[in-house]
């Protein structure tokens, strides 16, 4: 038994998928907006990076680096004034670009130190507050994915949920792409016998397909119309660092990590939907009670189903940390071209901010 490698010794695409990060120059979905109310700063964290995120008093949100400069202190145990973070030691406090603004004690004859902390460009879109913790002149040219059915006045209802597991981020694109999975599910059968019929890797997308049967459990049989959407199909995309699927174009999700640290993933899941059915009719839920049916179905079906998925990641963590020099026979071969995917754009990340790391074999 030994400890599984650094990326930099890593021999495989397993064993370098597991150790990589995710390239910050990103955006990542870090919290829900109504979590971050004016005049509110919480912590979020991204690959052992703590970041302190605020919405000011006009309801502007801003992120800064966790600490105040003068002792260190997390700025998130703090308070908001107006437009500044405030320690809640000292009382120094930081505007929006990060600079020192304001120190409220005496200085003892020396000038106001001349101190800046980071700070992250941050936006609000479906519900959930996004942060671009890399390269800030990339953060224009870089998009939060764009899901129309979720704009406008005729979009579709979507009620967010997230998870935090004890697993690599890796594990958790593994697990929702690759549909072999089945038995993991079995009291709740979202998918079965399915059988991958496409295959693709396109610069940073890994594309696939299965023939499969989708919503065939006790419950959620009831409420999809298959007279409406075709459910013999699923797509699916490993779109880095992001992961949708798509079923008849009716029936589609987005999950959306963040990487907290090499063995804790956050994990924001959007399910959408064009339109369900009222159980043992042919009619529709009507559109100004789908956000209803939403909620009672991701705490009555959804969250116990992805429950099921973080066990086996957090279990899926413990045993590569047990036995990461063991072989492992994957028959799926899209699960090898994620971790490629993975590895290449790790490897990329480090190369441009000055790393040196072997190439991937």
């Amino acid at each position: 038994m030994s400890a599984p490698p650094a990326f930099a010794e890593a021999r495989n695409r397993r064993e370098k998928a597991r150790a990589a990060g995710l390239s910050p120059d990103y955006w990542y979905a870090v919290e829900y907006e109504r979590r971050v109310p004016p005049g509110r700063v919480v912590e979020v964290r991204f690959w052992n990076r703590s970041i302190a995120l605020y919405r000011d008093r006009s309801g502007d949100l801003h992120a800064l680096e966790n600490r105040c400069a003068h002792r260190q202190l997390k700025l998130s145990l703090g308070a908001v004034d107006g437009a500044c973070l405030t320690c809640a030691y000292h009382g120094w406090s930081y505007d929006a670009d990060g600079r020192l603004a304001k120190i409220p004690h005496d200085l003892f004859g020396h000038p106001m130190p001349s101190v800046r902390l980071a700070s992250y460009p941050v936006r609000a879109r479906y519900g959930l507050v996004w942060l671009f913790p890399g390269d800030r002149e990339l953060a224009g040219r870089r998009h939060i994915p764009d899901i129309p059915e979720l704009e406008g006045r005729d979009r579709w209802a979507c009620v967010p949920l997230d998870f935090v597991w004890q697993a690599h981020h890796s594990m958790v694109i593994d697990n929702v792409s690759d549909f072999t999975h089945a038995w993991l599910h079995r009291r709740y059968r979202p998918f079965g016998d399915a059988r991958l019929t496409r295959l693709e890797s396109t610069d940073d997308r890994v594309r696939l397909a299965y023939e499969t049967k989708i919503g065939m459990g006790r419950m959620s049989r009831l409420f999809v119309d298959r007279r409406r959407v075709d459910t013999s199909a699923i797509e699916l995309c490993y779109e880095y660092p992001y992961q949708w699927s798509s079923t008849d174009d009716k029936i589609k999700h987005w999950c959306f990590p963040l990487p907290i640290d090499e063995r804790t993933t956050r994990v924001f899941f959007l399910f959408y939907f064009e339109s369900l059915k009222i159980p043992l009719t042919p009619m529709a839920i009507p559109r100004r009670l789908m956000t209803l049916a939403l909620t009672l179905s991701n705490r009555w079906l959804i969250r116990p189903l992805l429950a099921q998925d973080g066990f086996a990641v957090e279990a899926e963590q413990r045993a590569w940390e047990a036995h990461a020099d063991r072989p492992v026979p994957d028959l799926n071969p899209a699960v090898g071209q994620f971790h490629a995917l993975t590895a290449r754009k790790w490897e990329e990340y480090l190369t441009s901010a000055g790393g040196i790391v072997p190439s991937l074999r």
